[in-house]
């Protein structure tokens, strides 16, 4: 388990944001990690935007292999820890609904796990398009709405405003204007889905029947699930294009024509 220390340099535990570091947290941390482990690449040597950066672990990430980059985000304590924490990144607060970039002025644009948060998607995604350069890539990941609210049109998280399925997740970004060069998924890993015939199935749900009910990192953890969430990485996950519709998270990379 983790100290008080820890935690508070982690930020806040608000059971929407994902820190690292933290035992509870390590599999959604994990599922994250993979995502940006797999677009990495889009990022060398690259000027890039983090458009919501959350505690900022990805922006760090990224800013080993891209020449700069700039992290968003709305909250000041946000903003004020990833300055703290991660020097290599240069982060300003601010409101994407307006990004406070030229025209043209980076060379990716990356999104991980926000637009699901926005009122104004469409908006958002037109501010990418004016801030990227010809030929500049936008990355996006998201959860599938059909395997995270597969019962309904309306999100059951209270933080998520529209979630998308694959179809639509593509129609909104060639709306945008922008051309879909890959549109992938994240899987469990074949090590994650073993682990799962432990828990009925879905490693998902048994983290969910814990904390549902208590406080954000107040729920009572069963040794041995908490030890298997906290032994788990990103290559426990997979992204690629087999079977999208069942996938848990999207993951686009589109392009400014």
């Amino acid at each position: 388990m983790t100290n008080a220390a820890t935690r508070t340099e982690a930020l806040h535990l608000t059971g929407e944001r994902t820190v690292p570091g933290i035992p509870e947290e390590n599999y959604w941390f994990r599922r994250h990690e993979a995502a940006y482990l797999a677009l990495l690449p889009h990022c060398t040597d690259a000027t890039v935007l983090e458009a919501g950066c959350g505690e900022g672990y990805g922006a760090g990430l990224i800013a080993q292999h891209a020449r700069r980059v700039l992290a968003l985000d709305y909250d000041v304590p946000t903003t004020e820890h990833v300055a703290r924490r991660y020097p290599s990144v240069d982060v300003a607060r601010a409101n994407l609904a307006y990004l406070p970039l030229q025209d043209g002025a980076v060379d990716v644009v990356a999104n991980f796990q926000v637009i699901e948060h926005l009122w104004d998607q469409d908006g958002f995604l037109a501010e990418c398009f004016r801030v990227l350069r010809p030929g500049g890539k936008l990355l996006v990941t998201t959860p599938n709405r059909l395997t995270f609210t597969p019962d309904s049109d309306t999100p059951l998280n209270p933080f998520h405003t529209r979630e998308l399925a694959p179809s639509e997740m593509d129609d909104l970004l060639r709306a945008a204007g922008f051309t879909v060069a890959a549109l992938s998924g994240l899987h469990h890993a074949e090590s994650l889905r073993t682990m799962e015939t432990r828990y009925g199935g879905s490693i998902i749900d048994a983290q969910l029947d814990v904390v549902m009910g208590s406080l954000p990192g107040q729920a009572a953890w069963p040794a041995d699930l908490l030890a298997d969430v906290a032994a788990i990485r990103a290559d426990d996950f997979a992204v690629h294009s087999d079977d999208l519709d069942a996938c848990l998270d999207l993951v686009a990379v589109a392009v400014r024509p």
